[in-house]
C-alpha cells in the first residue's frame, strides 16, 4: 500500500493512496464456489492479483457461502460463554470422514462455532488438549466471511488451526508476516516523478502518472503457505486498515478518522516523509495454574504500531526510529477501537482469531504441552490436507486527492507481524486458575461441549 502526497492546483496537495484490494476465482458450481470462497471483503484472481471486489460480487459470494453451509446442528446453535472443544476427539472426527470418503462437516471445520480461545486446557489422564471460548452457530455476512449467528464475530477454522500448529515450531525463530511493498524500480520512478507534476490535464491526469510510476507491488507472505487461507486473512487485515487509514472509505465506527483527514489540519510541513502502520498481537501476561494444565488468554489481541520512514534522493526508503505524530495518533485510534472495528468488519476479527491460534500453538510447543499431555494428532499437525488458494502476489497501484498542507509524504505499509512465542514467553501463575478446567466428560459425550 502506498500513498504520495504533493503540492498541485494551489492548495490541492494530491494524494496518490496506493492500496491493496484482494480476488476469488469463482466456479460456475455454488458448492465449487463455497468451498473455494476466500477472505471476506477483499478479491484474489488466479494470477495472485489483489482487486477490490464490487458490491455485486460480495452479494454473490455471500449467497454461494450461505448455500453451501450444512445447517448448525441444534446443540451448537445457542450462545454459551464457554464452549469446550477437545483436539483428540476432534483428530478422531477428521479421520473418520477421511475414512468414510465423505468431507469434513461444517461443525469440524468451523471448530463447533468457537469465536476466540480462551482457555487451553491439558488433561495427561486422557491424552488430550482441550481449547475453550465463546461460541454459538453460524451465517455468512454481508462479505462472505462465516460468523456468529447473533455476535456477528468470525469463528475459528480448522484449517487455521492447523496451519498454526504447523507453523508454532518455526514462528519462534522467524515469525509470521505479510508485507505489500512498492519495488525499488517503482519507488525511484516516482521520486524522479515528483519533481514534475504539475496542474496540467487536472488531478487525475496527475493521479494516473503517479499510478504509472509506481507500478504493481509486491506481496509478501513468511512463516505460512501463502496459499492457506491463514495467509489470506493477514493480508485482508493489512490491506483493510490501509484502505481506512488512507481514506478509501470511511471507517465503520463513529469517531475514527482517516489519517489523511487528520493530516489535513497539520500546519508543520510533513517533510517527505513516510508513515509506515503494521498490526502486531496485544496481549496480557498468559495466566497458567501451579501444575501447568490450565492456560488463559487475554486481551485485546490486536494492536496498530507506526514507524517514520522518507524517501532520499535516490528514491530508497530510509528509517528514522520515530513515529510521526499524526500517524501515531491515527495508529493509537485504530487501537483503542479495535473491538468495535472488529465487530463490523470480520477481516480484523479473523486476523485476532489466527492470532490466538498461533499464540496456541507457540504454546503447546514451548511449554512442551504436546509431550504433556500424551496427544498424538497427525492429521492436525501434517497429514490433513490444507485448503489451497492462489497465493496473493501483487497488487495494483491506485490514487486520490485531498486538500491538505504543501508538503508531500509517501506511505508504505508495514504489514502484519505476528512473534507468538514472544506473547508465550510472558506468564504469570494464578491460583484460582484451577478452577477454569473442569473434570473432562467421557470420550462418549463427543468432541465438543459446554457447562
Amino acid at each position: 500500500m502506498f500513498c504520495v502526497t504533493k503540492p498541485l492546483f494551489g492548495r490541492l496537495l494530491a494524494t496518490a493512496t496506493f492500496v491493496t484490494t484482494i480476488t476469488v476465482v469463482a466456479s460456475t458450481s455454488h458448492a465449487q464456489f463455497f468451498r473455494n470462497a476466500a477472505v471476506g471483503g477483499v478479491k484474489i484472481d488466479a494470477e495472485g492479483v489483489l482487486t477490490n471486489p464490487e458490491v455485486g460480487d460480495m452479494k454473490e459470494l455471500q449467497a454461494a457461502w450461505q448455500e453451501g453451509l450444512q445447517d448448525v446442528p441444534a446443540e451448537l446453535d445457542k450462545w454459551t460463554d464457554l464452549r469446550f472443544v477437545s483436539l483428540r476427539q476432534l483428530e478422531a472426527q477428521i479421520a473418520a470422514a477421511n475414512a468414510a470418503g465423505k468431507p469434513i462437516p461444517d461443525a469440524v471445520r468451523f471448530l463447533a462455532g468457537l469465536q476466540r480461545v480462551k482457555y487451553v486446557l491439558v488433561y495427561p489422564d486422557r491424552k488430550d488438549i482441550v481449547l475453550a471460548g465463546p461460541a454459538e452457530g453460524w451465517k455468512v455476512n454481508q462479505m462472505g466471511s462465516v460468523v456468529g449467528a447473533t455476535s456477528n464475530r468470525p469463528v475459528l477454522t480448522l484449517d487455521d488451526l492447523m496451519v498454526a500448529l504447523r507453523a508454532a515450531e518455526a514462528s519462534n525463530r522467524s515469525g509470521i508476516s505479510c508485507s505489500i511493498d512498492p519495488t525499488p524500480e517503482g519507488l525511484q520512478r516516482m521520486q524522479q516523478l515528483s519533481g514534475r507534476l504539475s496542474a496540467r490535464g487536472g488531478p487525475q491526469a496527475a493521479a494516473r502518472q503517479m499510478e504509472e510510476a509506481l507500478g504493481p507491488q509486491t506481496i509478501s507472505v513468511t512463516g505460512v503457505p501463502a496459499t492457506s487461507h491463514f495467509a489470506r486473512v493477514i493480508v485482508a487485515a493489512d490491506f483493510r486498515m490501509k484502505r481506512l487509514a488512507m481514506d478509501f472509505e470511511p471507517a465503520p465506527v463513529d469517531g475514527m478518522p482517516s489519517f489523511l483527514d487528520m493530516a489535513k489540519g497539520r500546519r508543520s510541513a510533513l517533510n517527505n516523509m513516510m508513515p509506515r502502520w503494521w498490526l502486531a498481537p496485544m496481549y496480557e501476561p498468559i495466566r497458567r495454574d501451579e501444575n501447568a494444565l490450565a492456560w488463559e488468554l487475554r486481551g485485546q489481541g490486536v494492536r496498530c504500531l507506526t514507524e517514520q520512514e522518507f524517501l532520499n534522493e535516490a528514491g530508497q526508503k530510509q528509517r528514522t526510529g520515530g513515529a510521526d505524530p499524526t500517524a501515531q495518533k491515527w495508529a493509537d485510534t485504530f487501537t483503542k477501537q479495535f473491538d468495535e472495528l472488529a465487530h463490523e468488519d470480520s477481516s480484523f476479527g479473523q486476523l485476532r482469531n489466527v492470532m490466538d491460534l498461533a499464540v496456541v500453538g507457540a504454546l503447546l510447543f514451548k511449554e512442551g504441552l504436546l509431550e504433556k499431555s500424551g496427544l498424538e494428532a497427525p492429521s492436525l499437525m501434517h497429514d490433513e490436507p490444507l485448503a489451497e488458494f492462489p497465493a496473493p502476489r501483487m497488487v495494483p497501484s491506485q490514487a486520490s486527492f485531498v486538500k491538505a498542507g504543501r508538503s508531500w509524504v509517501i506511505s508504505v505499509s508495514g504489514g502484519v507481524q505476528i512473534f507468538p512465542w514472544q506473547v508465550a514467553d510472558r506468564t504469570e501463575v494464578s491460583s484460582d486458575l484451577a478452577s477454569a478446567r473442569p473434570d473432562q466428560p467421557a470420550a462418549d459425550r463427543g468432541w465438543y461441549w459446554q457447562r
